[in-house]
C-alpha cells in the first residue's frame, strides 16, 4: 500500500472492517483523511487487517495480491460469484465470500441444509490458478456440514446407505453411509493448507460447532441436536476411510470452525492451523510496516470481550509494541473497561457512538466520524511533538501522546 508522506510522525493504520458499516480499507481511507487534512505533514501508512474471517481477502489485495474471481455454488444452492486473492503460488480464500451468513439469499437463514460445497470450489478455483499453498480463512459461515460441502466441492462423494448422494446440508449427513474420496483433485497432494481460524471449538458435544454456533445460524434446539449427531457420523465413516488420526482431528482446537470446516480441513486437507490475525500480519508484512511508527491505529466495529480473544486489534497491538509503538483503537462501540483495553496494549480508544448516539445514524455517518476522529488524532500528536520539544519534557512516546482521550 501507498504511504502518505510527510516531514511529521509516522502512524500506521491497522483497522479491521466496521461490520455492516465500513470495510478495513474504507476504515483506513476515512482515517487517512481526517489525519493529514489536520497534518499534512504525517507520514500515513495504511495496512488494513482482518482476523482470518470476513475481510481477509480484501486485506490481502490491499497488500498487492491479486483479486480473481469465480462462479461457485453458493449457501443454498445457487451460483454467486466470489472473490480470493493470489500472489504467485499463494491463494487467500475466505469461505464467508461463498458459504458465509452474507450471501445468504434474502438473508434467509438454512441451517439445516446450507453448505460448504462453493468454498471447496474456490479452492478448486485456485489450484486452477497454479497455487500450491492455500491460506483458508473460516468464519461467518452459514452452514453446519462437517466440511462435507467443501469436500464435495473437490470431488468427494457422500453417500447414504443405497449408494446415493445425499443432499447438501449438515441434516442429510445423519444418513451418512459411506465416503469416496477417490474423485478427490489430484493437486492437493502436493498443496499446503493453513487453516487461519480463532476458533478453538472441537467438531462435537456442548462446545462444539452445532451447539455453540448452531444458533447463529438458526438452529432450534432439536436443530442443534440432529446436526450434532449427524457431524457424529461424519467423524464415524470418516475415520472408517482414513484411520482413527480422523477421531483425533475431531476433538482438535479449530476443529468446530466454520460449522466443522475445520475438521474436514484439518482431517482430510491436512491443513496447519495458526491464529487468523498472525497469518493476516503476516501476509501484509504489518510487523516490518509498524518498524519506526510513533502511532499505530488499530480498531474495529465493536470492542468487546471477543476483541480480547486473538481477534485483530490486540493482534495489531501486540506486533506494534514488539516495535515500540503506541496504540490508540477506533471503534464504533466498546464494551471494554479501561484496564482491560491497558492490559492488551492499547492506550486509548475513540468511539463513534460518544460522536453520534443514534446507532443507525453513526453507523450511516462512519466515513465522517471516522475523518472527525482522525483530525483529533493528528491534534494530540502535534500536542506530543510540541511537549517533546521543550526544554527538560520527555519525549511523547515516553510520556505519552494522550491526555485527554478515553483510556489516558
Amino acid at each position: 500500500m501507498e504511504a502518505a508522506k510527510g516531514a511529521g510522525a509516522k502512524v500506521v493504520l491497522a483497522p479491521d472492517k466496521f461490520k455492516g458499516s465500513l470495510s478495513a480499507p474504507e476504515v483506513a481511507a476515512a482515517l487517512e483523511r481526517g489525519l493529514l487534512a489536520a497534518d499534512p505533514e504525517l507520514e500515513v501508512i495504511k495496512v488494513p487487517v482482518a482476523d482470518g474471517g470476513e475481510g481477509t481477502v480484501e486485506a490481502a489485495v490491499s497488500a498487492g495480491y491479486r483479486r480473481h474471481r469465480a462462479i461457485v455454488t453458493g449457501p443454498t444452492g445457487e451460483a454467486l460469484e466470489a472473490a480470493f486473492a493470489v500472489d504467485g503460488h499463494r491463494a487467500v480464500i475466505e469461505l464467508a465470500a461463498a458459504s458465509g451468513l452474507d450471501v445468504l439469499p434474502g438473508g434467509l437463514l438454512r441451517p439445516l441444509a446450507a453448505t460448504s460445497r462453493g468454498t471447496g470450489e474456490l479452492i478448486r478455483a485456485a489450484l486452477d490458478a497454479g497455487c500450491t499453498e492455500i491460506v483458508l480463512g473460516v468464519g461467518g459461515s452459514a452452514c453446519t456440514d462437517g466440511g462435507a460441502g467443501l469436500l464435495q466441492g473437490l470431488g468427494a462423494r457422500f453417500m447414504d446407505d443405497a449408494g446415493t448422494e445425499l443432499p447438501p446440508g449438515g441434516a442429510a449427513l445423519a444418513r451418512l453411509a459411506a465416503v469416496d474420496l477417490s474423485g478427490m483433485d489430484g493437486r492437493l497432494d502436493r498443496t499446503s493448507v493453513v487453516l487461519a481460524s480463532d476458533v478453538d471449538n472441537p467438531l462435537l458435544g456442548h462446545n462444539g460447532a452445532a451447539a455453540v454456533f448452531g444458533p447463529q445460524k438458526g438452529a432450534a434446539p432439536e436443530d442443534v441436536a440432529l446436526l450434532d449427531a449427524a457431524l457424529g457420523r461424519v467423524v464415524e465413516v470418516l475415520a472408517a476411510e482414513l484411520g482413527a488420526g480422523t477421531k483425533a482431528a475431531a476433538v482438535f482446537p479449530g476443529a468446530g470452525a466454520a460449522g466443522g470446516v475445520g475438521f474436514a480441513a484439518l482431517a482430510v486437507l491436512r491443513a496447519r492451523r495458526r491464529r487468523g490475525i498472525d497469518v493476516v500480519m503476516e501476509l501484509t508484512g504489518l510487523h516490518a510496516k509498524v518498524q519506526g511508527a510513533q502511532l499505530v491505529i488499530t480498531g474495529e466495529g465493536s470492542l468487546d470481550g471477543q476483541s480480547l480473544e486473538g481477534k485483530a486489534p490486540v493482534g495489531v497491538a501486540q506486533a506494534a509494541a514488539a516495535a515500540g509503538a503506541q496504540v490508540f483503537a477506533v471503534c464504533g462501540r466498546n464494551l471494554l473497561p479501561e484496564d482491560r483495553l491497558r492490559a492488551a496494549g492499547i492506550s486509548g480508544t475513540f468511539e463513534l457512538l460518544e460522536l453520534e448516539p443514534d446507532v443507525q445514524q453513526c453507523m450511516a455517518s462512519a466515513p465522517q466520524l471516522l475523518e472527525q476522529t482522525g483530525a483529533a488524532i493528528a491534534a494530540i500528536l502535534k500536542e506530543g511533538r510540541a511537549a517533546a520539544a521543550l526544554p527538560g519534557k520527555r519525549r511523547p512516546a515516553e510520556a505519552g501522546l494522550l491526555s485527554t482521550v478515553k483510556g489516558a
